[in-house]
């Protein structure tokens, strides 16, 4: 997959925004055209993939890496909820705003890494959250077992959502997707293209171009809680079918 990188994102606590990863700056046009021509370049290539038949990669902060589980944190004073997967040698970190990947730094006691400025520090239950304009004190709350190609063969993402109850699976080979309603009543297996694919935001955009019924899916790379059990996933998913718009969680699989 594609190499997980570091997107910036606000958190309001006490009436100042302490800054998760990125710059705190606002980027230069010269910046966002660079921004905007990759993302292009990303989605004609992805949509090159699906004319050849083959299912287009997706962006890396939609996956938790070669974590087994994630974890979700409860923070203050900003009332943030975060979500992280821990690998070998990094913590790949999921706020409401984006995405980052934190090598592991030295520390004395407990776990912590670390991205220039931005650090997350774990000691047991309770994990701090460093920013250059700010600091979250953690708890954690629910855990999740990550989903595998076991669970879910031959899917790369899955998605899901309640009140009734859908789902979403993108096959790992070919373009196609597969979609439940109505809690497993409805099933529609079809084909898509990419209409957006940035990996460096995190986010996908499929849809079925001319053919009906006509859906899009939205994926974007950002901490996602289950309305009912409340556990934790690394990506947002808004689904929009039959004139209908669904908001749920999802998650990458990888092989």
């Amino acid at each position: 997959m594609n190499t997980l990188k570091t997107w910036g994102g606000a958190i309001a606590a006490a009436g100042v925004v302490a800054v998760l990863g990125g710059c705190a700056a606002t980027p230069s046009a010269e910046t966002a055209l660079s921004t905007e021509t990759i993302a292009s370049k990303e989605t004609a290539a992805a949509n090159q993939a699906t004319l050849d038949n083959r299912a287009p990669f997706l962006p890396s902060a939609l996956f938790p890496g070669s974590a087994s589980h994630f974890t979700a944190w409860q923070c203050e004073p900003a009332q943030q909820n975060l979500v992280t997967a821990t690998n070998a040698n990094d913590l790949r970190l999921w706020s409401l705003h984006g995405a980052w990947r934190l090598p592991q730094a030295i520390v004395a006691s407990g776990a912590r890494y670390q991205d220039g400025e931005i650090s997350f520090w774990n000691r047991g239950d309770k994990a701090l959250v460093e920013t250059p304009r700010g600091q979250l004190k953690c708890s954690q709350a629910e855990q999740r077992d990550a989903l595998t190609r076991t669970e879910k063969p031959g899917v790369m993402f899955f998605g899901q959502g309640n009140e009734p109850g859908w789902t979403v699976a993108l096959a790992n080979d070919t373009p196609t997707l597969t979609m439940e309603t109505n809690y497993g009543e409805e099933r529609l297996q079809l084909p898509y293209m990419v209409s957006v694919m940035d990996n460096e935001a995190g986010r996908v955009v499929i849809e079925n171009a001319d053919v009906e019924p006509f859906f899009r899916v939205r994926i974007e790379a950002g901490a996602c809680f289950d309305n009912m059990s409340g556990k934790p996933f690394p990506a947002r998913v808004t689904l929009t079918y039959g004139g209908v718009q669904y908001s749920g969680c999802g998650q990458g699989i990888a092989p």
